[in-house]
């Protein structure tokens, strides 16, 4: 049904459009970068993680009433595994021991329950750590660029690379912008499923342009633009299917995996979708904004001597 659907769609007629959205849409996040910033948490502002256990099942409203009443009104409280396990977050507090703090939390978690609490896991993160963290997970994203932008140039063209590694900035700071304009959770969770997002989206994309080299080569009386319609329309059904059966698996995370998971669930769901648009179009208009043509493609020919060679 995909395939016969997209058999022969003029995916390159719509490509001014999209760019233009995809522009929009990347100034939007930019601006909110710089000016809302990220809402990171404590894994790389630094604090601490106390993780507790309930008899059973507990609400976390009247827990995070009672932190705001006793000033821990920056406290993220959320279910961790099952509705009787309940982790906190808090930001680091100057001039108090960690293990002062800790033991005030869990007397004021036992004082408003009517059972026996079990402290499961209490865990400090340094604001050293915590830059840290943010320094070595910046950098990790731009070596994965770096990598990738010479892998593709290797193995097809720079022109394609520079598509390539537009397409992942592209998805990159759209993910983040909508995180931060909706001011989620930033973790090392979030990075994760960042760096997975930079590898889903150029395994689409590394099939686009596998495809348009092949074409590139048989095809002969046709145009760059037309070649490159040609190989979409070939893949989509394939992307598409990709695509579906991994945001099946992702929205199941998202809706039943528990509230810790959310973030990381969801920066993949976003990433999947972005990542499969930017496949089709911010990669293949860049590469053939950069002028890719049929003659860059072609295999080099081989003279007399080497045809004679056994």
């Amino acid at each position: 049904m995909v395939k016969t659907l997209f058999n022969n769609f003029d995916f390159m007629a719509l490509r001014k459009p999209a760019m233009l959205v995809s522009a929009g849409l990347v100034l939007i996040s930019l601006i909110s970068l710089v000016t809302l910033k990220l809402n990171v948490g404590i894994d790389f502002t630094g604090g601490s993680i106390i993780e507790v256990g309930y008899q059973q099942a507990v609400e976390l409203e009247p827990i995070r009433n009672a932190l705001a009443e006793k000033g821990f009104g920056d406290a993220i409280v959320q279910h961790f595994g099952s509705a009787r396990e309940v982790l906190i977050r808090l930001v680091p507090e100057v001039g108090k021991d960690k293990a002062e703090l800790s033991s005030e939390i869990i007397g004021l978690l036992q004082a408003i329950s009517d059972s026996e609490i079990d402290v499961r896991r209490v865990d400090f993160v340094g604001p050293q750590v915590g830059e840290e963290l943010t320094e070595d997970g910046g950098l990790a994203v731009l070596y994965a660029l770096i990598a990738i932008l010479v892998y593709v140039a290797f193995r097809f063209e720079y022109r394609f690379s520079l598509g390539a590694v537009a397409a992942l900035i592209h998805d990159v700071v759209i993910t983040l912008g909508i995180f931060s304009l909706l001011q989620l959770d930033f973790d090392l969770s979030v990075l994760a499923a960042i760096l997975a997002v930079i590898g889903y989206s150029l395994n689409d994309t590394i099939v686009v342009f596998d495809r348009v080299r092949e074409n590139f080569r048989k095809i002969r009386k046709r145009t760059s633009i037309e070649i490159v319609n040609t190989s979409i329309n070939q893949t989509i059904s394939r992307t598409l299917m990709t695509s579906f059966t991994t945001l099946l698996v992702l929205l199941s995370l998202f809706f039943l995996g528990g509230e810790v998971i959310h973030a990381f669930a969801l920066a993949l769901i976003i990433g999947v979708l972005v990542g499969t648009y930017s496949s089709i179009y911010i990669a293949t208009t860049t590469a053939l904004a950069l002028g890719i043509s049929r003659s860059d493609l072609l295999l080099p020919e081989k003279d007399d001597e080497e045809m004679a060679r056994p």
